[in-house]
């Protein structure tokens, strides 16, 4: 079978992905292996791949498809989140396009259509994940919608209810103008913002006298309801229990004293808007102020606000301060960078704002899930967000979790005329509740359900074990097997909204952790630094990249600069990388398979034998070492660091060091037994390599020989035998060869001229392994280990020993004279800096001792190349 020139991805991708599929080897049912689980991040209905999810994504299937190749029954199960204002959004889009407003349709009309648009673009991020290689079973997806799913996201909310954990209250939220809903402090994004802050004097009432306050909201002037001064602040103690007059409006409000306000900022005086400031709520509770809450869910001024009724709040601003500065009222206007929140989700400036809504008491929660992580029962990776993690959990708020929007789990209360509500599963039992008491009558169909739909976290919180109907099927066969999980892959951006509420979530229903492992991924940025979004435009097509570079070389790219829980610096020039590491197995391939017309066991082959048995060994051990350091390096989830041990071992040690020294020479036959070595070191590597590059891998491995099984589903070989002295020997050849190379390259020997090779060395032994190759390497007629030294002789120095390069070609010895004193004066700055900290008795005293003795061997390296180099100086 001829080959092609390069490797061509695509169709080999296409090929191998169907035919996993078609084997069934993602699929999973329980038997008597040890599991290995592991629950997609569910992405957005709304969502497409980007290159968070091919991070995210591709580390998940590394584990997954390892666990795979280890003999473990592995499971990774896809499936979406219904996304609850993301979806809403572009379903009010949609409609807005087909010349049909939201406001017009009921609820009923409106989900029909949300359905119409889940069903024709929910499904195509998991299609796209296929693309990407991604392991996972598809039999289980899953949606947080499903009928049984939300089945137990309403008994989740009924239970917790009736323990006292959900309650409805009116208290300060934040809110989003532009989806009309409430939001938990962990939906809004700080950002830092260029914004005005304005000096505005108020009068006190029945007098000439003014007090100034600073603002950056000017609007919100409308709203206030008392001015706060802080007690001990001598420019104020006369004004305590006056009142002032709000400007524009006329309307008395008091002059409070409080500790709250701190003398240094602005002017000392602050303005109370309870309706719209949650730390000025808090006031207005304490003073029992009356709130005014002067703005419209969409962000227009109310009727109470008085003034620019209907009008947004940002256009407010703008005319309100020429206003003010008309009558007087405004005293100076500074810049002034601030820090404003913004929605998580549509990116609208969060409005705070007095609201009834739902809440989760989570105090009680947090213990048992606090405990989890900082016990290490849940293991971080990388353990510096435990931290981050303790201090949230620590200081925990009760989560508003409704939401103002139709697309969603829907609130299960229910509300009779008379004000009265009960919290239920269905309309039958919240009727049989309310009605258990002698009221008012009513019938069941005076009944109205809330009408507001749950965080979309309140059901993805429950992910780990409802994919596995854990709740809506307690006890069954799948959980016990599947569940706990086994890692979890996830940003640390969703720690709150997401880790922690599962680990709560895993433990009051299972009384299990849902996972054992959570591996927090990086934030992909560009060059520049900034993280890739859509409204920057900085994010690439991730399927472009696939089709141009093939997803392997995505893989391999996105992978190679990603230490866990560090952020990643996307760069073209990675995909280029994994691209060219294709093309080099390719090339290996082709010249293996070159190998084959070629294999000889006969007596010629003996005669003709190259000195490739160290080559043969010395891989060996090579190979077993890097298993050792990528098993390690796996077991401690570095697989950054691992891909990085494979893509040296593959390169360096197997194509440019192994090949050259066990291939035959020009027209000379293969000895059948490095043949067979060299296929099996081969298959080796791509059984290591296979969950990093999935697709060459088995590509290659199939086409190295025929093989009775897939490397898919291959289990992978244990660590063999490690021999450090013919590791060290190795490293010794590769040294004296590149070393030789350069002084051939240096002095214009070509590397088919011939050449006597001799060796000074105190220790002959280290190279009575290598002379075979060394002296094939090198073109060497001769080897030998007696010196006559002679003026036409290169001198090469490789640690402590001494190689003369014997050629009939004359040699110009001014050149080379002028290299070794710019190699000499570059050692002995080596040595004095080395010297230099050595001499340093604070580093000698505080570093480690290895560290210590590896300078010192530094030193003693050097020393030795100067002599070397300094007699060969002498020679000239």
């Amino acid at each position: 079978m001829e080959l092609s020139k390069n490797y061509i991805p695509g169709d080999i991708e296409t090929k191998w992905y169907a035919h996993w599929l078609q084997k069934g080897y993602f699929n999973s049912t329980p038997d008597e292996r040890e599991s290995f689980t592991v629950v997609i991040p569910p992405p957005n209905v709304t969502g497409v791949l980007h290159m968070g999810h091919c991070l995210n994504n591709t580390i998940q299937d590394i584990l997954v498809r390892r666990a795979r190749m280890q003999g473990k029954n592995a499971c990774w199960v896809p499936g979406t989140d219904h996304a609850s204002i993301a979806t809403e959004a572009k379903v009010v889009a949609m409609l807005r396009e087909r010349g049909i407003a939201k406001s017009a349709i009921g609820r009923e009309e409106f989900l029909g259509y949300a359905w119409e648009w889940k069903e024709k673009y929910g499904g195509i991020i998991l299609q796209q994940l296929k693309k990407m290689g991604c392991s996972l079973d598809w039999n289980r997806t899953s949606f947080t919608m499903d009928e049984a799913y939300y089945q137990s996201v309403i008994q989740v909310f009924v239970d917790l209810h009736k323990k006292g954990l959900i309650y409805r209250g009116k208290r300060m939220i934040n809110w989003d103008v532009k989806a009309k809903t409430a939001l938990s402090d962990e939906e809004v994004i700080y950002k830092e913002v260029q914004s005005k802050l304005y000096y505005i004097r108020y009068q006190i009432a029945e007098t000439d006298e003014y007090i100034t306050i600073a603002t950056v909201r000017p609007e919100t002037i409308l709203g206030d309801t008392a001015i706060c001064v802080n007690p001990d602040d001598e420019r104020y103690k006369a004004f305590h229990g006056k009142y002032a007059i709000v400007p524009l409006i006329g309307r008395r409000i008091p002059i409070i004293a409080d500790e709250y306000v701190t003398t240094d900022f602005g002017t000392g005086a602050l303005k109370v808007t309870p309706a719209h400031d949650m730390n000025d709520y808090q006031l207005g509770q304490k003073y029992n102020l009356e709130v005014i809450d002067t703005m419209n869910d969409d962000g227009t001024m109310s009727e109470a606000a008085q003034l620019y009724i209907g009008e947004d709040r940002f256009e407010v601003r703008k005319k309100i301060v020429p206003e003010l500065d008309t009558k007087g009222h405004i005293v100076k206007i500074e810049d002034y960078t601030n820090q404003v929140g913004f929605s998580e989700r549509t990116d609208a400036v969060v409005e705070p704002r007095l609201s009834l809504q739902w809440w989760v008491s989570m105090k009680e929660l947090a213990v048992p899930a606090l405990n989890a992580v900082m016990n290490e029962e849940i293991q971080f990776h990388p353990a510096k967000f435990k931290n981050l993690y303790r201090h949230w959990m620590e200081n925990i708020k009760d989560w508003c979790i409704s939401r103002q929007l139709w697309w969603g789990h829907r609130i299960p209360a229910w509300y009779a005329p008379d004000g009265r509500y009960a919290v239920a599963a269905t309309k039958e039992e919240a009727f049989s509740q309310l009605n258990s008491i002698d009221h008012s009558p009513f019938t069941i169909d005076d009944l109205c359900q809330d009408d507001d739909c749950l965080d979309t976290w309140f059901s993805s919180w429950l992910w780990p074990f409802e994919v596995f109907k854990g709740l809506s099927d307690p006890g069954n066969a799948e959980v016990k097997y599947y569940y706990p999980t086994n890692t979890l892959v996830t940003a640390p951006e969703i720690i709150f909204f997401w880790v922690a509420r599962m680990i709560m979530a895993g433990e009051e229903y299972m009384k299990q952790i849902p996972f054992k492992n959570v591996y927090f991924t990086g934030i992909v940025r560009d060059k520049q630094g900034r993280k890739m979004s859509k409204s920057l435009g900085n994010s690439p097509d991730l399927l472009a990249l696939i089709d141009q570079y093939g997803a392997d070389a995505v893989r391999f790219g996105i992978l190679i600069a990603s230490p866990a829980g560090n952020d990643i610096l996307f760069d073209d020039t990675a995909l280029e990388q994994g691209r060219n590491f294709n093309n080099k197995l390719w090339n290996a391939l082709k010249l293996i398979k070159s190998w084959e017309s070629r294999i000889e066991k006969t007596a010629s082959a003996a005669q003709h034998k190259q000195p490739s048995s160290f080559a043969t060994e010395w891989f060996a051990s090579r190979l077993n070492q890097a298993k050792q350091e990528v098993e390690t390096l796996m077991q401690q989830f570095r697989l950054s660091e691992a891909l990085k041990t494979l893509y040296s071992l593959i390169w360096d040690d197997f194509c440019s060091w192994y090949l050259e020294w066990a291939k035959p020479g020009f027209e000379q036959p293969v000895d059948a037994e490095v043949y067979e070595k060299t296929v099996a070191y081969f298959e080796e590597m791509m059984q290591l390599l296979h969950p990093f590059m999935p697709f060459i891998s088995e590509e290659i491995y199939q086409l190295l020989k025929a093989q009775s099984t897939d490397l898919c589903i291959k289990q992978q070989s244990p660590v063999g035998t490690i021999n450090s002295d013919i590791l060290e020997a190795g490293e010794l050849l590769k040294k004296v060869i590149s070393a030789l190379r350069d002084a051939r390259n240096k002095n214009q020997i070509k590397p088919k001229d011939p050449i006597k090779l001799h060796i000074e060395t105190a220790d002959q032994v280290p190279y009575r392994n290598i002379i075979g190759i060394l002296s094939k390497q090198a073109n060497a007629e001769s080897i030998d280990f007696e010196i006559a030294v002679t003026t036409n002789m290169i001198v090469v120095a490789v640690e402590k020993d001494k190689f003369f390069i014997e050629t009939e070609k004359q040699l110009d010895t001014s050149a080379l004279k002028a290299e070794l004193l710019k190699d000499l004066d570059y050692q002995k700055n080596f040595r004095d800096s080395v010297m230099k900290k050595l001499s340093n008795e604070r580093f000698v005293q505080n570093a480690k001792p290895e560290v210590v003795e590896l300078e010192r061997k530094k030193m003693a390296d050097a020393e030795a190349r100067i002599k070397n180099i300094e007699e060969s100086l002498a020679n000239l």
